[in-house]
């Protein structure tokens, strides 16, 4: 399962852990995905959707229909 977000398109991002002896090694960013399922009024029934935390914040405030609205715009299938 890829970490990114249906929304805001976040995907991880990569630098490295730097140890005491300042050896480099690779690392992950990952963002905060969380699964949640919202009712779609416009189409009588649930989606679930992979956000980020800030995405959730987002659909909160604008409301889900919008938010599939923007998905769909990205040409994410809902």
């Amino acid at each position: 399962m890829s970490a990114h977000c249906m929304l805001t398109g976040a995907r991880p991002g990569f630098g490295n852990r730097i140890s005491r002896s300042h050896r480099r090694t690779s690392r992950r960013f990952d963002p905060n995905i969380q699964t949640r399922r919202y009712w779609l009024p416009g189409e009588g029934r649930y989606v679930r959707l992979r956000l980020s935390t800030k995405a959730i914040k987002t659909v909160d405030a604008i409301g889900v229909e919008a938010a599939v609205v923007r998905i769909r715009a990205r040409g994410v299938k809902v």
